[in-house]
């Protein structure tokens, strides 16, 4: 007998691959928490408003504010309480979005976030992940809050981006065909970051290439493979936070991103983000940014919004901290809340 016609043939699939889980559809999730029609109207209503802002429409201030990403649902609902009494206070001037990240992109290993892991304990239930990231929208909404969300996961958005007002492509990402083709398909606006490098170009070609139609693989509501066909986002917007080379939210760095997505035939409007390299990572320092970028405003500078990490304590603490401290970071360094307090109102005085 000849051993090699009869000898099994070797594996070629999934050999670094240890298993399969089955998760919950994205039906299913959405039909056991729905946002329901008073909630829709809400979600519906902030995404046309920030669309004004960012079109020169309305002359408002957009500020996207909270933590650098959401590990405790208590925490951030404590937060939202304190910070839908500033939005309402200000909201002739500033339209304020709750920054609420549940999944965060790693520049090698670590947390990467509350889907993923929820108990940060290296179980990875992401079923339960899902559940809670949605439940919370929903309880923010109900607080009277938009929502802003990072979109990491090219499937995750089924299950939560009905709630959200406003997206973002974080940095290592803004360079993904995936992560633009994506973008094209949201019903939100959605800002592209410039890279981690400091490269503006990458941030204006994805704001370019998501108003473009696309077709690509994808999923469906009821998590089946589908082909998925888009009409284009045109609420796109570029978001400098700086770079390995330093800050670049200076005057000629607001100009000439905005001349670029001008020359690329989409709208020359910027956000800003005040932490990241803008700010050196240091956490205090945002507020300083955030001063100048006001004054920016003032200017005439074309810079649509802001974005600020905040939490309720200041600074940053290990996922791995026992006790964890309530209400502080687990990823980025954040301002604490008194410190937000007093730039929210700067920024409202002085910008407009």
């Amino acid at each position: 007998m000849n051993m090699a016609q009869t000898a099994t043939p070797p594996a070629t699939s999934d050999r670094r691959v240890r298993g399969f889980s089955e998760i919950p559809s994205p039906h299913d999730v959405v039909t056991e928490f729905p946002l329901g029609p008073r909630r829709a109207e809400r979600v519906a209503r902030d995404r046309d408003e920030i669309a004004d802002i960012l079109a020169g429409r309305d002359d408002r201030l957009l500020v996207v504010v909270g933590p650098c990403s959401v590990h405790d649902p208590s925490a951030a609902l404590d937060y939202a309480s304190r910070l839908v009494k500033m939005a309402d206070d200000l909201g002739d001037r500033l339209k304020v979005v709750m920054r609420v990240y549940f999944e965060k992109p790693r520049t090698t290993i670590g947390w990467k976030g509350l889907i993923n892991d929820p108990g940060m304990d290296g179980t990875f239930d992401v079923a339960r992940g899902l559940r809670i990231a949605r439940h919370l929208l929903l309880d923010i909404i109900d607080i009277g809050l938009p929502v802003g969300c990072e979109f990491l996961e090219p499937n995750s958005p089924q299950y939560i981006a009905d709630a959200v007002a406003w997206g973002a492509i974080g940095a290592r990402t803004t360079e993904s065909q995936v992560h633009r083709q994506l973008a094209s398909g949201l019903s939100m606006p959605v800002g592209f970051k410039n890279g981690t490098d400091g490269n503006i170009q990458v941030a204006v070609d994805g704001v370019k290439a998501a108003a473009a139609q696309h077709v690509f693989f994808g999923m469906d509501d009821m998590g089946r493979c589908a082909l998925v066909n888009t009409a284009g986002n045109e609420d796109c917007h570029v978001i400098l936070r700086g770079g390995t080379g330093g800050p670049n939210y200076d005057a000629d760095s607001v100009r000439t991103t905005a001349d670029k997505l001008t020359a690329a035939g989409v709208p020359g409007r910027v956000v800003i983000d005040c932490s990241h390299a803008n700010s050196g990572k240091d956490h205090l320092r945002q507020a300083e940014v955030a001063a100048e970028v006001a004054q920016m405003v003032r200017d005439g500078l074309p810079v649509s919004g802001v974005m600020l990490e905040s939490f309720l304590v200041g600074g940053a603490q290990s996922p791995d901290a026992q006790p964890l401290t309530y209400g502080q970071s687990v990823t980025d360094k954040c301002m604490d809340w008194p410190a937000t307090e007093s730039v929210l109102r700067q920024l409202a005085g002085r910008s407009r």
